[in-house]
């Protein structure tokens, strides 16, 4: 008998996706729109192409985290939220709960945060999980009950161990001391001078 399936959408992520993709969509009172348009297309195409048994969206709440407690640089190069966006948080909350979709958001915490720990819960209790993110992060959770799906190239990538070993060239687990090693740009969080992408396989690999 085939596993039920859960699918954990990283929907913050895909909220600022469909703002910077599409332009010039607002309602006549002058309320954009756009992102509002482009996540429920995202939506769409995955209720439609996956037909996941269970879906969850998570969002962030905030920018302030227990990681800026721990490296106060995390994220800090990142701009606030643009209004046009923050707007429309709410109008893509209501779409996804007027799918019945279930949010999961806690103060303090990422979406990855708690998708991370619903992956963990879930796989342990024998569903199928796939992350749906294109933040290589999210790549050290893939295992044999967890894949991460990214839905933007044509027909989209999943990511398996074997997947993962081919774009990072070590196993899901050592993702992250890849990004220990060579840093993060898009997160500030500074590598080791002089440690690139190869020089860091090379090392995991040989120690």
């Amino acid at each position: 008998m085939p596993k039920k399936s859960l699918f954990l959408i990283d929907a913050t992520a895909f909220c600022y996706r469909a703002f910077y993709a599409l332009k010039a969509l607002s309602t006549s009172g002058g309320q954009m729109t756009n992102a509002v348009y482009g996540f429920i297309n995202i939506l769409n195409k995955i209720l439609k192409e996956q037909q996941p048994d269970y879906l969850v969206c998570c969002f962030d709440l905030s920018r302030v985290t227990f990681r800026q407690k721990k490296f106060a640089q995390y994220k800090m190069q990142r701009p606030a939220m643009p209004d046009g966006l923050v707007s429309q948080i709410p109008l893509i909350k209501e779409v996804v709960a007027a799918y019945g979709v279930p949010i999961f958001e806690k103060e303090g915490f990422e979406a990855d945060d708690l998708i991370a720990a619903l992956a963990k819960d879930a796989a342990a209790k024998s569903l199928a999980v796939t992350i749906v993110s294109s933040d290589k992060d999210i790549l050290q959770l893939v295992d044999e009950h967890i894949s991460v799906f990214s839905p933007y190239k044509d027909s989209g990538l999943l990511y398996g161990a074997a997947k993962v070993k081919e774009r990072f060239g070590v196993a899901p687990i050592q993702v992250v001391d890849i990004i220990a090693l060579t840093g993060d740009v898009a997160d500030n969080i500074p590598g080791v001078p002089g440690i690139g992408d190869k020089t860091a396989q090379k090392l995991i690999q040989e120690f």
